[in-house]
């Protein structure tokens, strides 16, 4: 049972997809949605520098697309039928809306744009980030961010939380954190999955409205609570609440255990994700692909699988 996973955003680097714009379908591909996005998806993703990437509102439909193309180049080399489901990491979600056909490609990318720019706008309302919490007491950490005000955005399992608020509470958690756990500072634009993030949940709504939404035609797990979602706008909404809800990567993944799952393909920008489960998902083997030359590896897992 192989399923497919999309990584968030904090992925991406500079240049990495100019090996896929090889393909001519691809580069047509990529065009296409860069118009839908109305975001210049080409040079982002081939020329734009790291500090301009990481910009959510580029960083958001880039990393959209990158995982569009390459389920695509995926499933232009194996049946699609030969893959379990599918479940995205945050922003992932709407490849994974998009790979399971909940979504139309362009659908999925416009949206995401959307959201993109709008929570660009609510990071700017107030100075706030995120950081990674490696190990601790859970309750212990729980209580800490209760303390300063902080809010855990990513439960991602394998003892690691993403918190996230205000950035003088997060300098305090540095300094004083709870004992037995690491504090590192990520680089992104803000508080994602918090209630600093509800004034983009409202434009994401309107712009969710004007969308289509058909029902999966793969499994597909939410980040909401891990569970399956067999109804396309159900799923919709809750891509929408998901803005200022944490995302629990966690539940994603014992799902994955719970339903036998065999194998994971990380679609591009890969690597986040198969790493997070080789330690949740311990013994099951997965390919990360972040070059067409993965491909071959992620076939290989496919076809191997009973």
């Amino acid at each position: 049972m192989i399923v497919v996973v999309a990584p968030g955003q904090g992925s991406q680097k500079p240049g990495f997809l100019e090996p896929w714009l090889a393909d001519p379908q691809l580069a047509s591909l990529l065009g296409e949605l860069s118009q839908a996005a109305d975001v210049d998806l080409v040079a982002h993703g081939t020329t734009s520098d790291a500090e301009t990437i990481r910009d959510t509102a580029v960083a958001q439909p880039l990393i959209v697309a990158a995982g569009i193309m390459t389920a695509h180049a995926l499933f232009s080399r194996v049946d699609r039928s030969r893959i379990a489901g599918v479940a995205g990491h945050s922003v992932g979600e709407f490849t994974a809306a998009a790979v399971s056909g909940v979504l139309s490609d362009t659908d999925a990318v416009s949206l995401v744009a959307e959201r993109g720019r709008a929570m660009a706008d609510a990071a700017g309302r107030v100075e706030t980030g995120m950081s990674a919490v490696l190990g601790g007491d859970h309750a212990e950490l729980l209580a800490r961010l209760d303390e300063l005000g902080l809010e855990p955005a990513n439960y991602n399992g394998g003892g690691q939380i993403v918190v996230a608020g205000e950035l003088s509470a997060l300098a305090a958690l540095a300094e004083q954190p709870p004992a037995k756990a690491r504090v590192i500072p990520l680089q992104v634009a803000g508080a994602f999955h918090t209630r600093y993030m509800q004034p983009a949940v409202e434009r994401l709504r309107d712009a969710a409205s004007g969308v289509a939404a058909s029902d999966p035609t793969l499994t597909l797990w939410t980040n909401s609570d891990g569970g399956v979602v067999t109804e396309g706008a159900r799923f919709v909404d809750l891509l929408v609440g998901q803005v200022s809800s944490p995302v629990r990567w966690d539940a994603t993944m014992e799902s994955f255990a719970a339903a036998g799952v065999t194998g994971l393909i990380e679609l591009a920008p890969a690597g986040a994700l198969t790493g997070l489960a080789k330690r949740a998902l311990r013994g099951v083997p997965s390919v990360a692909i972040t070059t067409p030359d993965d491909l071959t590896a992620a076939v290989d897992l496919i076809e191997g699988a009973a």
